[in-house]
């Protein structure tokens, strides 16, 4: 049996009012380690603005409207990227980010979103946060940016994939994003 190879996604946010809030940054790792992040221009709609949101990220409104790239040019890319199935740390936040990135774009995702712990056992969800704690300690990388945030997944898992041995394959139900 082989050691499944996931891909991870990540959202920073304007805030997080599950109303009000997008998608601000993405950023994915693939199952080969390899990054990929996208500042995203607010969509004409988009108002919501949180400046403790922004001390947490670090990322202005400004630098988005300055360096964002169009929400069609976002969702096209993932879609092209990613494989069918992606997993984020905070399912709730991110599939809401993620529905909305889409929406605006008039895209469907071409892929589905779940939660890390569908590839977890009991045991695998209770050393995540010490491992992912350590991970964050060992590479040194400021968190709450997408990117940083799509590689410390990866990493965490490929330290739990590895205490664990070969992992059995994923079952059960998945949410569509």
């Amino acid at each position: 049996m082989t050691t499944i190879q996931p891909a991870f996604i990540d959202f920073e946010a304007s805030s997080l009012d599950l109303i009000a809030s997008y998608p601000i940054e993405v950023g994915i790792c693939m199952p080969d380690g390899s990054l990929h992040s996208w500042l995203i221009a607010p969509h004409v709609l988009w108002q919501d603005w949180s400046e403790s949101a922004e001390q947490i990220h670090g990322i202005s409104r400004e630098t988005l409207e300055a360096d964002g790239i169009a929400v069609g040019e976002v969702a096209r890319a993932l879609n092209e990227l990613l494989p069918e199935q992606v997993f984020c740390d905070a399912w709730t936040f991110d599939s809401f980010w993620l529905h909305r990135l889409f929406r605006a774009a008039r895209i469907t995702p071409a892929f589905q979103l779940e939660s890390i712990s569908a590839l977890l056992d009991t045991r695998q969800v209770r050393q995540w946060s010490g491992l992912r704690q350590q991970v964050i300690t060992e590479l040194g990388l400021p968190v709450h940016r997408a990117a940083n945030d799509a590689l410390i997944l990866h990493k965490t898992w490929e330290r739990i994939a590895e205490d664990h041995g070969a992992l059995e394959p994923l079952t059960g139900q998945s949410r569509r994003a």
